[in-house]
């Protein structure tokens, strides 16, 4: 679906991002409070995937590497979903089903490819924690991306049903 707007793109992919990046690391926070592992931690952890074990002998500085690393990541997220809705139609019509889908993705793309290829240190394998990731990764982060590439889809394109007047919508329903 063309998008008659240029900045309609960065607006999407912005706003999809931040709520992404917000919500995910929130969830990882919560998640891992009660384990006795704090945001900081958390940050130094993040920003291990390029540093490695180094990362947590640098204070503020990694957990501020690791901030930028987990956003630019969850922008780049934002992007490739929004180029992509702009080819198959469905990502924005579905957007539940395509968010759902589209955070195991990501989770699948994480944790089994970029985080082996990173210089984390990777942890044994838990069913507890994995499912616990998937679900994050579909509620934290396919889903707010779906459905604000949704939003703005329909907000920049004047066919859309929000766009049109009230007497289109009821003939074309």
């Amino acid at each position: 679906m063309p998008n008659p707007k240029p900045h309609a793109a960065l607006v999407a992919i912005g706003w999809a991002g931040l709520l992404c990046g917000c919500l995910d690391i929130t969830a990882a926070f919560v998640t891992w409070a009660p384990k006795g592992v704090t945001p900081f931690r958390i940050l130094q952890g993040i920003a291990s995937g390029l540093l490695g074990a180094r990362s947590f002998e640098g204070g503020w500085g990694t957990a501020a590497l690791g901030a930028a690393c987990h956003f630019f990541i969850a922008f780049s997220a934002a992007g490739v979903f929004y180029a992509a809705s702009r080819q198959l139609g469905f990502l924005t019509r579905r957007p539940v089903l395509s968010g759902a889908l589209y955070g195991i993705a990501v989770y699948v793309v994480m944790y089994w490819i970029v985080v082996p290829l990173s210089r984390a240190h990777r942890s044994p394998f838990s069913w507890s924690v994995t499912v616990v990731a998937i679900i994050t990764h579909i509620v934290c982060v396919g889903i707010p991306i779906s459905m604000v590439v949704r939003y703005h889809s329909r907000a920049a394109d004047p066919a859309s049903p929000r766009q049109r007047p009230a007497a289109m919508r009821e003939a074309a329903d």
